[in-house]
């Protein structure tokens, strides 16, 4: 999906995918299911890509991830994101630690992508797609269920947070992402569960669009009040 973003967003954003262990064009490697250190494994691997005027984009567990990554790089003072984009996922301090207790056998995997919704019915009719994705889909879970917030100051930067309508995720989980913004916050809702990304694809780009403007033009505006 982000790899077609790179057509469909203006040219002076680029775009550089997050490809996970175990996952993709890394299937051969092995999955990392301990938060923390995946995170400071993406931080490494992206080193090149997290400074400058860089933005984080993550949905679901990749909004998670994206917090994450932020918070490390405000930990090992490294510069940090001019915005921090989270998409269908509770804000960190209102994980629920439950939500991923009973997940670890087939039956209660494939259960949650039917309610979940947005899995073609293609990967329910192959055996071996099925199976792919319920490796995936178990590690994702572990990954969040190793996750332990910890109480610190906002992030110094803008955080805007995308979400369905008809998302299982309660509203209050959602506004409370406001708490983790230093800087300019938005939410922006939009029509579909928690996949929404997908059917409103053009609609989701348009405000990471005009968010980045309003971010750019600000920092831009004020470097000209101090020259």
């Amino acid at each position: 999906m982000y790899l077609r973003w790179r057509r469909l967003l203006p040219e002076w954003i680029r775009i550089v995918p997050v490809e996970l262990p175990g996952r993709g064009g890394r299937l051969g490697e092995s999955f990392v299911e301990d938060f923390e250190p995946l995170v400071a494994q993406l931080c490494d691997e992206h080193a090149d890509s997290l400074r400058g005027r860089y933005a984080l984009f993550g949905h679901s567990m990749g909004a998670l991830l994206a917090y994450g990554i932020a918070q490390r790089q405000r930990a090992l003072e490294r510069p940090l994101p001019w915005a921090l984009f989270a998409s269908a996922s509770p804000a960190p301090s209102r994980r629920d630690p439950q939500r991923f207790a009973g997940k670890n056998d087939d039956a209660a995997l494939v259960a949650d992508l039917r309610k979940q919704g947005g899995t073609p019915d293609e990967v329910f009719a192959s055996g071996e797609l099925l199976r792919l994705t319920l490796d995936t889909l178990g590690a994702d879970y572990r990954v969040c269920e190793s996750f332990r917030h910890v109480e610190s100051a906002p992030l110094p930067v803008p955080v805007h947070v995308f979400a369905g309508r008809n998302d299982d995720i309660a509203a209050d989980r959602i506004e409370a992402w406001r708490q983790e913004a230093g800087g300019r916050f938005s939410l922006d809702w939009f029509d579909g569960g928690h996949f929404f990304i997908r059917p409103c694809e053009r609609e989701v780009l348009a405000a990471v669009v005009r968010d980045l403007v309003h971010r750019f033009s600000g920092a831009e505006h004020a470097a000209a009040c101090t020259a």
